[in-house]
C-alpha cells in the first residue's frame, strides 16, 4: 500500500536541497545491485559525505517525530538516506529494491522503501516515480517536503527527467510488522481511533477498548 506523509515544510526542503547541491556528486550506479546498475542513470552524494551524513541523521530524527510516518511504517530500523539527483535524461528503469541493505554497522531487511521529494514540482518535468501495485501503475510526483512510502517488493521506476532536475532522498526501512497487509490494517485501525477519538474524551471506554485492540495486534505481529 502507498502512503504519503508530509515530513518537511517547503522552506525546509529548499534549505536542505541547497546544502546538498553544494557538495560533490558521483555516479549513482556505485550503490546499485547487479540488475539495478544496468537500469540506473543518475547522480548521488557519496555515502561518506559529512554533510550528507549530518543531514541524514537529522532527517531520521525528524521521521521519528512524525506521528503519521510512525503509524504508516512502524519502523524498527531505518537505513540512512541515499541522496539522489536526476538531471535531464537521467532515469531509473524498472527494478525491485535489494531485499537486504548492508552497511552502517549492520544489515536490515527492506520491508518499505521511501522517497522524500526535495524539488518543487514546477521546477522540473518528467521524473515521476512509478510504482506498480495491486491497483496498477501509480505515478507519484509530490510537493517538496512530502514523502511516499511503498513496499520494497514493488516493481518501480523513475521516468526520465526532461527539464530541470529532481533531487530526493531515498530510504529503506525494516518495519516492526513485516507483512504489508497487516501494516495496512493497523494503519486503518489507528486512523479510525484518531478520528473517533477527536470527538470523545480520552478515557471513553470505546476508544480505550479499540486502542487496546490495536496494541494487542501489534504485540501479536511485531518482530523484534
Amino acid at each position: 500500500m502507498l502512503n504519503e506523509v508530509e515530513i518537511l515544510s517547503a522552506a525546509e526542503a529548499a534549505d536542505l536541497r541547497a546544502r546538498l547541491l553544494e557538495r560533490p556528486w558521483t555516479d549513482g550506479r556505485a550503490t546499485a545491485g547487479h540488475q539495478s546498475a544496468r537500469a540506473k542513470q543518475n547522480l548521488q552524494l557519496d555515502a561518506a559525505d559529512p554533510v550528507g551524513l549530518e543531514q541524514g541523521e537529522a532527517l531520521i530524527r525528524r521521521l521519528g517525530q512524525s506521528a503519521a510516518f510512525v503509524s504508516a511504517a512502524l519502523p524498527h530500523r531505518i537505513f540512512p538516506p541515499l541522496w539522489a539527483r536526476y538531471r535531464p535524461g537521467d532515469r531509473f528503469d524498472t527494478h525491485v529494491d535489494n531485499a537486504v541493505r548492508y552497511g552502517h554497522g549492520g544489515a536490515i531487511r527492506t520491508d518499505l522503501s521511501a522517497t522524500l521529494f526535495l524539488t518543487p514540482e514546477d521546477e522540473y518535468e518528467g521524473g515521476a516515480l512509478v510504482i506498480e501495485d495491486s491497483f496498477g501503475p501509480r505515478r507519484v510526483r509530490l510537493p517538496a517536503g512530502r514523502m511516499v512510502l511503498y513496499p520494497s517488493s514493488s516493481l518501480h521506476h523513475v521516468e526520465p527527467v526532461t527539464q530541470g532536475e529532481r533531487v530526493c532522498a531515498v530510504l529503506w526501512l525494516q518495519s516492526l510488522v513485516r507483512d504489508d497487509g497487516q501494516r495496512t490494517l493497523l494503519l486503518d485501525l489507528d486512523n479510525s481511533i484518531r478520528s473517533l477519538g477527536a470527538g470523545l474524551p480520552p478515557d471513553d471506554r470505546r476508544i480505550v477498548a479499540l486502542t487496546g485492540t490495536y496494541h494487542n495486534l501489534v504485540r501479536r505481529w511485531a518482530e523484534l
